[in-house]
């Protein structure tokens, strides 16, 4: 690893509008510095005043990203992982709430020995000393800090007056990148700096001044637009970097370095520049770009819709492991949601899962769509349709066999049916306090937990070891009063966490690839280094379409 003398940080702000790009942006800088030889960490900072992300409406916010270490957070985390192919902790998120909840602990405990505590400066010293904190704890040399919202909302001033005292402090140590969206509205047809140019002057009246302009849009950015960004925003000209749409996100530190990105920015941070190697993003866009066979997969669940549109930032490691399994065999991945609601408004609807390759139910919480599930899961058992359900989708498909199988009718989820007489699904103990007493933050089974697999079964094959662990976010259980007859009857429990006997996993026998998991694996799956269940559904779903 390259070796720098202190330590230095690169802010990366929104402007214009939310959804810009930022944490790809983040995490494509991160793999570039990576690929030049530097230790790199990245931390996302969520202008919510919840604590964590666990108690957020993932309609609004996106899928909840959680870490070994249990953290529940924002989704933009996951890309950090993939980008840089690291596992990130609780260290990397903070939240408002965080943050003041930190600060009014310590002047509950006297840490601040008497003084009066103010918005100013102490919250932003604690901000700035969690940045530090998490840089010294992955021995980095380069940190990119994402700052959630865009530059001129209230919610987001205190983390920007961090990064102005920081910057203060040290200006050759730290860069600020604004990412912003340059529109072309259709009666115009030409690309406008206007909004950009609003969002550099907000940056202006934080106390900051961008160092870089990452200009997102749907074409290139030309030489005009360039031009003007540089008169009207105080930016180098060469420092305002195009960001065009691509296919695939993993083009982008390509397209990125294409323009010196990574030396434009250690030459802010006033470092020499390197060489990099970016040999295996190449290989893998090109994967992307070669697969021509197409497998149709179809995700069912319910966090898809809002108003006309469909959320996919709710599955977005689910969406992402598909493809890093597909692009692993050669083939290009075609994914279509489809709403369980649709099954439950008419049960015959569900033969249309017959042209689907495979189908993975991921993982969710309440009662909603739940019977639309089941009948979902039900057709691709008996028509042997290659099948993975996650989390919940592992818990539905052992009541799914329970009713039809083992002909108990009333089984159920206690979730979704407190009072059934058949609880396959039940919660414990610890869980039953916590919803008792309504605690619902940061209190259900999260991170990661060992599971031992069964000797020769197929998931045993797909991982090739005894133990694993993966990540964890639920809080009921498989009920092990039903584990004995489920395993009989062909469901058979493959995995189970060694401390507490808690099943793990489910595996159907006699079927081309139908395994249930209580943990989230999409989390661990890397575009590089995909996740072996993922993996195992592709090829059991190209072996079916061949055959």
């Amino acid at each position: 690893m390259a070796k720098i003398r202190k330590r230095k940080f690169i802010f990366v702000v929104g402007g214009v509008l939310s959804g810009v790009g930022k944490g790809v942006t983040s995490a494509s800088i991160g793999a570039i510095m990576k690929a030049k030889g530097f230790s790199v960490t990245a931390l996302k900072i969520d202008p919510y005043v919840n604590v964590d992300a666990g108690t957020m409406n993932p309609l609004e916010h996106g899928e909840v990203f959680v870490t070994d270490d249990r953290d529940e957070t924002d989704q933009d985390m996951g890309n950090y992982e993939r980008f840089l192919d690291v596992d990130l902790t609780s260290l990397n998120y903070m939240t408002t709430g965080r943050v003041y909840l930190s600060v009014i602990e310590a002047e509950r405990a006297m840490k601040y020995k008497g003084k009066c505590v103010q918005v100013v400066p102490h919250i932003p010293e604690h901000i700035i000393e969690r940045i530090e904190t998490a840089a010294q704890h992955a021995h980095a040399d380069i940190t990119i800090i994402e700052i959630g919202g865009t530059v001129g909302e209230y919610e987001n001033i205190l983390f920007l007056e961090a990064a102005r005292m920081m910057k203060l402090r040290d200006p050759e140590s730290v860069a600020m990148v604004l990412v912003s969206y340059l529109p072309i509205p259709s009666h115009i047809g030409e690309m406008k700096t206007k909004p950009t140019q609003h969002a550099a002057r907000a940056l202006n009246s934080a106390g900051l001044q961008a160092d870089m302009i990452v200009a997102r849009g749907s074409t290139e950015l030309d030489v005009p637009r360039r031009e003007k960004l540089a008169v009207f925003c105080g930016v180098r000209k060469e420092y305002c970097i195009s960001a065009p749409d691509v296919s695939s996100i993993y083009e982008i530190p390509l397209k990125m370095e294409e323009q010196e990105i990574g030396n434009k920015l250690l030459s802010i941070l006033k470092l020499p520049k390197k060489t990099t190697n970016l040999e295996p993003w190449e290989n893998l866009v090109k994967r992307v770009k070669n697969g021509k066979r197409e497998l149709k997969v179809a995700v069912v669940g319910k966090y898809f819709g809002t108003g006309n549109f469909t959320l996919a930032d709710s599955y977005i490691s689910v969406i992402e492991a598909i493809k890093h399994a597909s692009w692993n065999q050669s083939v290009k991945p075609v994914l279509e949601w489809v709403d369980s609601e649709d099954f439950e408004k008419d049960p015959t609807s569900v033969k249309k899962l017959s042209m689907y390759d495979a189908v993975i139910v991921p993982g969710g919480f309440g009662t909603r769509g739940v019977e639309g599930i089941i009948t979902a899961i039900q057709y691709v058992r008996e028509c042997h349709i290659p099948y993975l359900g996650l989390c919940y989708g592992m818990q539905l498909a052992c009541i799914e066999f329970a009713r039809h199988v083992l002909k108990k009718t009333s089984a159920h989820t206690v979730e979704v049916n407190p009072h059934t007489s058949e609880p396959i699904i039940h919660i414990n103990p610890l869980q039953a306090s916590n919803v008792r007493e309504q605690k619902y933050g940061g209190t259900m089974r999260l991170g990661a937990y060992e599971c031992v697999l069964r000797y020769g079964t197929r998931v045993h094959n797909a991982y090739k070891t005894d133990t694993i662990s993966e990540r964890h976010r639920h809080r009921y259980e498989f009920n092990n009063e039903y584990r004995e007859a489920l395993d009989t009857a062909g469901l058979r429990v493959v995995g189970v966490n060694p401390e507490t006997d808690l099943v793990e996993i489910v595996e159907l026998e006699n079927h081309p690839y139908f395994v249930g998991v209580q943990f989230h694996p999409e989390f661990k799956s890397r575009p590089m280094n995909p996740h072996p269940l993922f993996v195992g559904l592709v090829k059991a779903a190209m072996k079916v379409r061949t055959s």
